[in-house]
């Protein structure tokens, strides 16, 4: 154990248990803890470890509140005045600790994005799930209005679709559509659509270095057309096409994204999803912005300083979005885009 935290839980039935040590603290506490647990792991680098254990089946079977009794007890014994609870050591028969159910966690956890599901554990995330549970109208809302959005936007775009294909195919060779596996919502991967901007087989070194420098703090701004501040954003990349390069100053390469949406794993609204690269190369803290909300082709960032602000100030941005969602936030993001869109800020 590399933190000085060693957390436990007791899952309990919706009935008080006698005998209940006042000490342990209640669901909606706990919960609160463990956020708060994470927080400090994503400030310090250090890692905590979290222990569930699963008494149900033994408090089935314990109406006196014995076993229970005793594991408390133990408990007691073993907890610093650290620690929110302390490790559990069993003086249980054989037959009673058989009817235990003991899970540890490790935060933070690795996460292996070559396979499709979810790596990050819900064990460790109880206040997301709150709030998802506290804003299902919410959620459900933003996913009718992403469904009709979506696939109104394609049966729209559908000339400007086939134009965009024409002209990539009679400029550079290669498939239309670029594909890329790319990281979304609680470091599930999934496969990212955009209209390709740049020629086939070209060497993604350039783009890894200069990310790996954005995240660590040490990337230079680049020139840029704009107000002379310049971008954190590679704006000579040989690896783009012309064609490409129009089609990203419009953000038209974002068009196929309406499937990504229309299919879930997406929505109009939310932070950028990243390529696994970029994602082993986060600090802790910065995977806040995968796990915090739905990966979206527009949001927060993109209207408030886009390539402008750094990779920090992004995530902060995104972490923000996560917090203040709503209707009326979605909405303001959706029509403050077309303008950055037109002023093309950051684009490139």
């Amino acid at each position: 154990m590399k933190h000085p935290f060693a957390d436990v839980t007791v899952r309990r039935g919706p009935t008080a248990v006698a005998g209940m040590d006042c000490s342990m603290l209640d669901e909606g506490a706990f919960h609160h803890t463990i956020c708060l647990e994470r927080k400090r792991a994503e400030r310090s680098r250090r890692s905590f470890l979290l222990v569930l254990l699963d008494l149900r089946i033994v408090l089935v079977n314990d109406s006196s509140g014995k076993v229970l009794n005793t594991i408390l007890s133990s408990l007691r014994r073993t907890t610093r005045e650290t620690d929110v609870a302390g490790w559990h050591k069993s003086t249980l028969t054989f037959d009673q600790f058989n009817q235990i159910t003991i899970s540890h966690y490790v935060f933070p956890e690795e996460w292996d994005c070559d396979v499709q599901q979810r790596p990050s554990d819900p064990a460790l995330y109880p206040d997301l799930d709150k709030r998802a549970n506290g804003s299902k109208m919410y959620l459900v809302t933003k996913r009718a209005i992403d469904i009709v959005a979506s696939a109104l936007g394609l049966l729209i775009a559908a000339p400007l679709f086939l134009a965009i294909a024409l002209a990539i195919k009679l400029t550079s060779k290669g498939p239309v559509f670029f594909r890329q596996q790319r990281i979304g919502h609680f470091g599930k991967p999934f496969v990212f659509l955009k209209f390709r901007s740049m020629y086939v087989d070209n060497d993604p070194k350039v783009h890894l270095d200069y990310i790996r420098q954005l995240i660590s703090g040490e990337a230079a701004r680049q020139p840029s057309n704009g107000n002379g501040q310049g971008v954190y954003k590679l704006t000579t990349d040989p690896r783009v096409t012309r064609v490409g390069a129009f089609l990203r100053r419009a953000s038209l390469d974002e068009l196929p994204q309406l499937i990504n949406v229309l299919c879930g794993e997406m929505s109009l609204v939310g932070p950028r999803p990243p390529i696994p690269y970029e994602v082993d190369t986060y600090q802790t803290w910065h995977r806040r912005r995968v796990l915090e909300a739905k990966p979206g082709i527009t949001g927060l960032w993109q209207v408030s300083g886009r390539s402008r602000v750094g990779f920090d100030e992004m995530v902060r941005l995104d972490v923000r979005y996560a917090a203040k969602r709503s209707f009326w936030f979605d909405l303001k993001i959706l029509l403050l885009t077309p303008r950055a869109v037109i002023l093309g800020d950051g684009a490139y």
